[in-house]
């Protein structure tokens, strides 16, 4: 589900492809939060791949400015 984003593919993208991939993390970190206080985790391993990939887009985002 929430595989490790290498920094060398990231600092190729523009700041909207960027803002995109946030959004689209941050929305998995909500549901993976929703269905381990529900039914549990099978993977709890991957809110903190995503929560890494959120400050890997967002380090690139900032270096760009």
């Amino acid at each position: 589900m929430a595989d490790i984003i290498k920094y060398s593919e990231v600092k190729d993208l523009d700041a909207a492809a960027i803002n995109a991939k946030v959004s689209e993390a941050r929305r998995a970190i909500f549901n993976l939060k929703m269905e381990k206080v529900t039914s549990g985790l099978e993977k709890p391993h991957n809110l903190k791949v995503l929560k890494k990939n959120i400050a890997k887009l967002l380090t690139a985002k900032n270096l760009k400015k």
